[in-house]
């Protein structure tokens, strides 16, 4: 199957629409998109390459009903701000990516711009799964060795989650990585496609995604995590669940589409909130600085 990017799909339908038509498809009275019979089979054929998931939103605008497409934008010149280390808060969900192979395979197979996850603590250190294991880690190397870091942030926590999430964290450094779960992603990366076909509605989208993980994953270690799972398993031990999926079926870019705005490929509790760009490409971090 080719997959296209989302923004491609959505500037291909504003192509072969009116030029009334908004990036998004409004929907009539009846729920019908507003749309020439014509073009609809032009916009069926380029979804269904799209393989990017889509849910119905509300207009801020207007208040009528329109479709949304998962966002794979992240620099900051997409409305973004570059934040320094100070601004982050214990528990921030910190999104990065750098040019290495085991990232570039990452972001290839998930069709994402991020390919790891780690958890802001704090004193300026983050816990996060990787190759040697479950450890801590200071934010500094952290943003040194990455090309990308990005900061989300739950508007729901507090004290006692990040009690509970700091005990788990103890509790969890020095185990082994979940090397089985990762191994087994990239098959369940592919084969997911099909629950993520545009049109797709989120309750059915979000059963079969479970429905294949449940057979391509199968029963898995609870003691092993890779860096996306260690972050699920950490806010449900805190008492705050970002969503009843298993944390195995979820990789950083399935993180990054739980985002304010965006559609994620499962359903979540609460959407989080951006923070900002710890660090951004450098010809990127230009662009955003200019603009500011």
């Amino acid at each position: 199957m080719v997959c296209i990017d989302c923004a491609l799909t959505a500037a291909w339908i504003d192509a072969v629409t009116t030029e009334r038509t908004p990036r998004r498809i409004r929907f009539s009275s009846q729920g019908l998109p507003m749309i020439h019979p014509l073009c609809m089979g032009a916009i069926a054929i380029t979804l269904s390459l799209a393989a990017c998931a889509t849910g119905v939103k509300t207009s801020e605008t207007t208040g009528a009903p329109m479709l949304g497409f998962q966002n794979l934008a992240l620099n900051p010149t997409n409305g973004g701000q570059l934040v320094g280390r100070e601004a982050l808060q214990p528990g921030d969900i910190l999104l990065t990516a750098d040019n290495g192979l085991n990232s570039s395979g990452i972001r290839l197979i998930t069709l994402s711009p991020v390919s790891h996850a780690a958890v802001y603590l704090a004193d300026q250190h983050v816990a996060e799964a990787v190759g040697a294991g479950i450890r801590r880690r200071a934010v500094a190397d952290l943003v040194a060795d990455e090309v990308t870091v990005v900061a989300f942030r739950h508007p729901g926590i507090r004290p006692e989650h990040i009690a509970r999430m700091n005990t788990f964290v103890a509790r969890h450094v020095g185990q082994k990585y979940n090397y089985v779960g990762v191994m087994l992603q990239a098959p369940f990366a592919i084969e997911r496609r099909a629950c993520e076909l545009p049109l797709v509605p989120s309750l059915v989208r979000d059963f079969c995604l479970r429905g294949v993980a449940a057979v391509q994953l199968g029963l898995g270690r609870n003691d092993q995590f890779f860096c996306s799972q260690f972050i699920l398993e950490a806010y449900r031990s805190a008492g705050l669940p970002l969503t009843d999926a298993d944390p195995r079926l979820i990789n950083p870019g399935d993180l990054l589409h739980m985002r304010e705005g965006d559609v994620p490929s499962v359903r979540i509790h609460q959407a989080l909130q951006y923070v900002g760009h710890l660090k951004a490409p450098p010809l990127t971090a230009q662009l955003a600085a200019a603009s500011r």
